[in-house]
């Protein structure tokens, strides 16, 4: 007969969800188990639970919160995402798959109730508050196994030394706030903290060294704004694949060190090549798929429609129209609610407009604002929707900001022979995993519901009191307010991507993803 050790076990997925207060001192709320459950019954714990066969790890973390605690969206936040990692325990015949989360506890000023939220139900005894130093040993503490391993992965500047702890938070921190910027701009940010974390981390550089910073680069990724990370990954996987020779050399550490930031710093400047690099391969489209057919009308002109901001796109109509014997120059902009980021967008295009092109240029410009609604209305004559691009699947659909689908999809049938191009980095490509997959970013409602009360909007109120008491067991409705800032395009409506490669296809794409998912395995794979 087999042994306990040696016996198969079963594999189980399971998210391993903390929550914390920031009011005061740091600390993490530590569930303990009834006799109830059929695992670990009696041990202190964070909220958990298996991950369904058609469920994301962040939308069971989500699931397995409200069941337990009934908190939600509204009561707290998604604070940061650890490393998943592996343990096996044959005492319960389970391989544990773990992917862990931090949830933060909203305050008073932010809408939640703090503690009080928190109503356990039957699988819990009772909870209470724990700092980090008391999380050390799972036996004295009576916690369930790996406790520590898992706190870790989402507190990790806890085996940082400060220096570097604080300008890995203060990164991610900035990234997060950060609702303006465009992924081209979102991953500069990003390299340029993980210089100040290399900057600061102390100690020989060693396997133990490497693993810390694949660590903080892998956090600035997945922690800082992940909707928009594609960009950062493949950023990262770069300099990851250039610091790892430099690491490999036999030289002192000062010598390392030297050479590792002025490498950072190359990979921060070359990024001001990638721009110009799409405006060329643009301006090649043009001239090839495009140009013939205007010149042979009476009054050339070229009609584009864009939304939400992109300095990329903004440059490239500008310097491409400059050089296009076209006169006529028509941009329709959707003012992409709710932060209008298309009026900032077509501001943008006037001034850089009027500086470039004065009046004895004998160049014109028609610049006309939508709302978001209208984007059939925009779409007459139309000779190209411009998207930009926060992830490109693996397949070749596009996550860009909400509105683009509707956009496209308007375009396609008021104007059939228009062209939807994609204007983006390859770096934007993400490694091949099903779409449903990938990262969703849900914001706060308030400023979808700020422009309602700003306008005066009656009835309002009575929507904001509903979404508050519909969280209630004792009501028959519910409301919500939904902010989500991105949506995905499918791949058979887009009919090229511009890259600083040139024009590609679906099929190039693909084989982007491939070479993305061995770097990220080689460089995060055994984190």
């Amino acid at each position: 007969m087999a042994s306990s050790s040696e016996r198969k076990l079963e594999e189980r997925s399971v998210v391993s969800s903390f929550i914390c207060s920031t009011a005061g001192e740091f600390k993490v709320a530590l569930f303990r188990r009834s006799e109830k459950v059929r695992t670990y019954p009696h041990r202190l714990a964070p909220i958990s639970g298996s991950i369904g066969s058609k469920e994301t790890a962040v939308a069971a973390a989500w699931r397995e919160l409200k069941e337990e605690t009934t908190l939600t969206v509204d009561e707290v936040e998604l604070w940061r995402q650890g490393k998943p990692y592996t343990f096996r325990d044959p005492s319960v015949g389970r391989e544990w798959i773990i992917f862990p989360f931090l949830f933060r506890l909203k305050t008073g000023d932010e809408g939640g109730r703090g503690e009080q939220a928190i109503q356990i139900d039957w699988e819990h005894e009772s909870w209470q508050w724990y700092s980090l130093e008391t999380i050390q040993d799972e036996k004295n503490l009576g916690g369930v196994p790996h406790l520590q391993d898992s706190l870790r992965r989402v507190w990790f500047e806890y085996d940082m030394n400060e220096s570097a702890s604080e300008a890995l938070i203060a990164g991610m921190g900035q990234l997060r706030s950060d609702h303006q910027s465009g992924s081209h701009e979102m991953t500069t940010i990003a390299l340029r903290a993980f210089r100040d974390v290399v900057a600061q981390l102390q100690g020989d550089i060693d396997t133990k060294w490497w693993e810390t910073a694949r660590m903080a680069a892998w956090h600035l990724w997945k922690n800082g704004r992940e909707s928009m990370g594609a960009a950062t990954l493949n950023a990262f996987l770069g300099l990851l694949a250039d610091m790892e020779e430099i690491i490999s050399q036999n030289l002192d550490r000062g010598a390392k060190v030297e050479r590792l930031l002025t490498l950072l710093d190359h990979h921060i400047y070359k990024r001001k090549e990638m721009p110009l690099r799409i405006k060329q391969s643009f301006e090649a489209y043009l001239q090839s798929n495009f140009l013939p057919t205007a010149e042979s009308t009476l009054t050339p002109s070229l009609a584009i429609l864009i939304f939400s901001a992109s300095s990329t796109i903004r440059d490239t109509i500008l310097d491409v129209f400059e050089s296009l014997p076209v006169p006529n120059l028509d941009i329709r902009v959707l003012e992409s609610r709710p932060l209008c980021e298309g009026v900032n967008m077509a501001s943008s295009i006037l001034s850089a407009f009027q500086t470039k092109f004065p009046p004895s240029s004998k160049r014109q410009l028609e610049l006309t604002l939508h709302t978001d609604a209208s984007a059939a209305l925009a779409s007459k004559g139309l000779d190209f929707v411009l998207l930009g691009a926060d992830e490109i699947s693996h397949l070749g659909s596009v996550s860009n900001k909400t509105g683009s689908l509707p956009a496209v999809l308007s375009a396609k049938h008021v104007c059939p022979t228009s062209k939807v191009l994609v204007l983006s980095e390859l770096e934007k490509v993400a490694e091949p995993r099903a779409e449903t997959h990938h990262s969703r970013e849900e914001n706060d409602p308030k400023e979808v519901v700020g422009c309602w009360l700003h306008g005066g909007l009656k009835g309002v109120k009575t929507l904001v009191e509903g979404a508050k008491v519909s969280l209630l067991d004792e009501v028959n409705y519910t409301v919500q307010v939904k902010n989500a800032y991105f949506e995905w395009v499918p791949a058979e409506l887009i009919d090229g991507f511009v890259c600083e490669e040139g024009t590609l296809d679906p099929t190039a794409i693909q084989e982007k993803a491939q070479q993305v998912k061995l770097k990220t395995d080689r460089y995060f794979g055994d984190l």
